[in-house]
């Protein structure tokens, strides 16, 4: 059970578990694309977000479970809809303690969806290492806003705005689920 627990590490934090390139932005799959007119990455990254800035979020992207897989290679199971689910939280970003919950709602559920403790362990472990808002990557809290936001309550402004964002993928997966089989999620995020 170590040797297994390592390797899965070993591959999560390497990015090669999903046996997949992770390119640059590209569309997302039908079941969560954005609204028409919108893209899947949204404006460029890398700008800083000002004190004050209430700009409406990027639109949401999802690439399933980023560097980890979606599901097993060998006994069939799938989380990916776990990890949809988390992205949906860690896009829209807010306060530590909400980052968190949405990394133990991630756990419980693929200890749910799996039966097996140590995967959700692992991925638990993964995504608190490696998902603060101060990584400038695309799947660290919050990556929905410009980086520099950092940890903190959304303001009324804020949740309109991302709300306004996520209304068309809802009404297109009101369930958030992969429809597509997890093999054939579109990546999003390097």
């Amino acid at each position: 059970m170590r040797t297994r627990a390592a390797l899965l590490l070993l591959a999560a934090a390497t990015g090669c578990a999903a046996g997949r390139p992770r390119p640059g932005p590209a569309p997302l799959t039908p079941e969560v694309a954005p609204a028409p007119g919108g893209t899947a990455a949204g404006p460029a990254g890398g700008e800083v977000r000002e004190p004050g800035d209430t700009v409406a979020p990027r639109p949401f992207t999802s690439d399933g479970c980023s560097l980890f897989p979606d599901q097993r290679l060998v006994l069939r199971g799938s989380w990916c809809d776990c990890c949809l689910r988390h992205d949906l939280a860690y896009w829209r970003g807010g306060t530590e303690a909400e980052r968190l919950a949405a990394d133990e709602a991630l756990r419980d559920c693929v200890k749910e969806r799996t039966g097996d403790p140590v995967l959700a362990t692992m991925m638990f472990a993964g995504v608190r290492a490696s998902g603060a808002p101060a990584f400038p990557t695309n799947f660290r809290w919050g990556y929905g806003w410009a980086y520099g936001r950092g940890y903190g309550p959304l303001t009324a402004e804020e949740h309109a705005g991302a709300d306004r964002m996520l209304a068309p993928v809802l009404k297109a997966n009101p369930g958030l689920t992969c429809k597509a089989a997890p093999a054939e999620v579109t990546p999003s995020r390097p």
